[in-house]
């Protein structure tokens, strides 16, 4: 008997080292608490977000969905729609982005970043905001023996 997929085997190649340019890509945003940055509710969000994405018959482009951590103690979601949606706050982003894919334990998120920032300095960019994207949930990472997370930075 095959397994479930919960999350889509993810690619890095598209997103290391690219640099992005969105007019108006659509996103619907949601809030997620946090307890000293370690999600409590992401699964219910995202879960809720899925249900009204499916009831209006939408899609979910590349699986697209960025964290924006606000403090210890919550984070924004964006996850990305090919159009808008009812009772959902629906959002655009729009400007260049540089992504970077990074592989591993999430206790190298601040290796990560200090790489991120690096990079973006050796390509002559400013990061204005940064997001991070969790490729897949814990269960398909373990599943896949790969944790991919991609940040996605504005910049200039």
């Amino acid at each position: 008997m095959s397994e479930v997929e919960c999350c889509p085997r993810f690619d890095p190649r598209p997103w290391d080292g690219k640099m992005l340019e969105w007019k108006d890509k659509k996103f619907i945003k949601d809030r997620v608490l946090t307890f000293f940055f370690m999600p409590l509710n992401f699964g219910g969000v995202m879960k809720r977000l899925d249900g009204m994405v499916r009831k209006a018959g939408a899609r979910i482009p590349d699986n697209l969905c960025l964290s924006d951590h606000t403090s210890k103690w919550n984070m924004d979601v964006y996850l990305a729609v090919d159009k808008e949606i009812l009772d959902v706050e629906n959002v655009t982003l729009s400007g260049r982005f540089l992504s970077k894919v990074y592989e591993g334990s999430f206790k190298d998120t601040g290796k990560w970043c200090k790489d991120f920032e690096d990079y973006a300095k050796s390509q002559n960019l400013n990061i204005k905001k940064w997001y991070m994207w969790y490729t897949t949930c814990p269960k398909c990472a373990k599943k896949y023996r790969r944790n991919y997370v991609v940040i996605i930075g504005r910049v200039s």
